[in-house]
């Protein structure tokens, strides 16, 4: 059956065939993608970093004795962790820049020179080592900031790797769905990533973090049973990145791009976009609008954990465990997220994703002195929304790039994703930072999510899309 739609979604010749094997060697790229994006930059990692187990309780009363904060300990610490998470802020939000500078620069060149798969294996075995790296990072109270400074730094480069690996990774998209399954292979990427998390998390949670004596003797001590499960988690990233590498071919060189130096490809980037506001201006559109909702969904999970444990006293423990929760309910949801998208088509699901956001984060914020119980309900109804918001937003701009172009056009998704990546960063620390308490960054983050929605709401895209092939 012909597939139809209207301007944005494009209009994209059926694959005869998808190959089950390769689907699955190309999903498991997001399974393993779990340790960056649920231990480094979630639920552990950056918990750590910006929590009092980081910040060494016995130094916070010796200075406050010694007269800082009017002599009250429990006020310089919850000062202390403020600072901790606005310079994560702004660490992240320096990372973003590097990204919108660099993404479509380099898918453009893996396109032209047809090394979408090489620049894959390279920038995801970067990540792998700066992900490994942070184990060097301790909580040595006579070095307190050059190691958490230390910390920022390597999670802003793998930050920046990590989105330049994914922008190939979403390019092999197109190699491995068609129209009409396109929606629900994502989904079933997204949703791999979620349950990844969640054996991952159960395996660091049971292994290094809840017990006082874990695998091989680690304890907490020095904080190493956090930089242990860092460790683990990069060994993960590292073996599950594999298959994609060896099941999904290396696409040809690309007939449509002409070959060309560094800078003269910032210039071609000037002119792609200049053609995209000429004749595909919709499209140029939904890149701006998701931008900025984007962002703001990296937001909520960047600073889901940090906010979990100082604003609603989670415990390294309880996050691990809402963690698991949480991956369990947006894996489920994105992976049915996938079927609805090709049939109803991805914008109605987006619109109702973001939407439920901004109600779920209003609620956390208005009831933020409710203790646990109140993150526990809404967080959770939170990531029931995120997966689905992100996977169709995948799957909406992949119908409408050209055959040979796709890296370049991820690239250009990751950058003006990354132009707006200072928002939700930004938004987080300044409400952080004007306040004096950790709650309002919440506010912050709802403020990104809903500008991104109010931008997408008149943009035109498609709605039902009848499956154009079975596999």
């Amino acid at each position: 059956m012909r597939d139809t739609s209207d301007a944005l979604l494009g209009d994209r010749a059926a694959a005869p065939r998808t190959y089950r094997s390769r689907v699955a060697a190309w999903a498991l790229w997001d399974w393993g993608s779990a340790a960056f994006n649920a231990v480094i930059t979630t639920f552990v990692f950056t918990r750590w970093l910006t929590s009092d187990a980081f910040v060494d309780p016995g130094t916070v009363a010796a200075a406050a004795r010694a007269g800082a904060a009017g002599g009250h300990a429990s006020a310089l610490l919850d000062a202390t962790l403020a600072d901790h998470s606005a310079w994560l802020g702004w660490g992240l939000a320096a990372a973003g820049l590097f990204i919108a500078l660099l993404a479509p620069v380099s898918g453009a060149r893996s396109d032209a020179l047809g090394r979408r798969k090489l620049m894959l294996g390279i920038h995801t075995g970067i990540t792998v080592l700066i992900s490994a790296s942070m184990f060097f990072v301790t909580p040595d109270p006579d070095n307190l900031t050059q190691n958490l400074l230390l910390g920022i730094f390597l999670l802003a480069v793998g930050n920046i790797f990590f989105e330049l690996a994914a922008v190939n990774y979403n390019a092999t998209l197109s190699q491995v769905s068609h129209p009409g399954n396109v929606g629900r292979i994502s989904g079933i990427g997204w949703g791999a990533g979620y349950l990844g998390g969640i054996v991952l998390l159960l395996v660091l949670f049971t292994g290094f973090i809840n017990p006082d004596v874990g695998v091989f003797g680690v304890t907490g001590e020095n904080g190493l049973n956090i930089r242990a499960a860092v460790l683990v988690a990069a060994i993960w990233f590292g073996v599950f990145a594999i298959p994609v590498m060896i099941a999904v071919p290396e696409v040809p060189a690309s007939a449509l791009r002409v070959r060309t130096g560094f800078v003269g490809s910032y210039r071609q980037l000037a002119r792609d976009v200049a053609g995209l506001w000429r004749e595909q201006r919709n499209t140029l559109y939904f890149l701006l609008a998701s931008a900025v909702y984007r962002d703001g969904l990296a937001g909520m999970f960047t600073f889901g954990g940090v906010i979990a444990s100082v604003t609603f006293g989670f415990t390294a423990s309880s996050v691990i465990v809402f963690a698991i929760a949480a991956n369990v309910v947006a894996g489920i949801a994105t992976i049915l997220a996938g079927y609805l998208d090709d049939r109803v088509g991805p914008k109605a699901i987006i619109v109702t994703s973001l939407t439920g956001m901004v109600i779920s984060g209003a609620v956390v914020f208005v009831l933020h002195d409710g203790g646990p119980t109140v993150f526990w309900i809404f967080g959770l109804m939170l990531c029931v929304f995120v997966g689905p918001a992100q996977s169709c937003s995948r799957t909406l701009l992949s119908r409408v790039i050209p055959p040979g172009r796709e890296s370049e056009i991820f690239g250009l998704y990751a950058t003006t994703g990354r132009a707006a990546s200072f928002l939700a960063p930004l938004a987080f620390s300044t409400f952080v930072a004007l306040s004096g308490s950790q709650y309002w960054g919440i506010l912050g983050l709802i403020t990104v999510v809903g500008l991104g929605l109010a931008l997408l709401l008149p943009i035109k895209a498609g709605g039902r899309r009848a499956p154009a092939v079975t596999p």
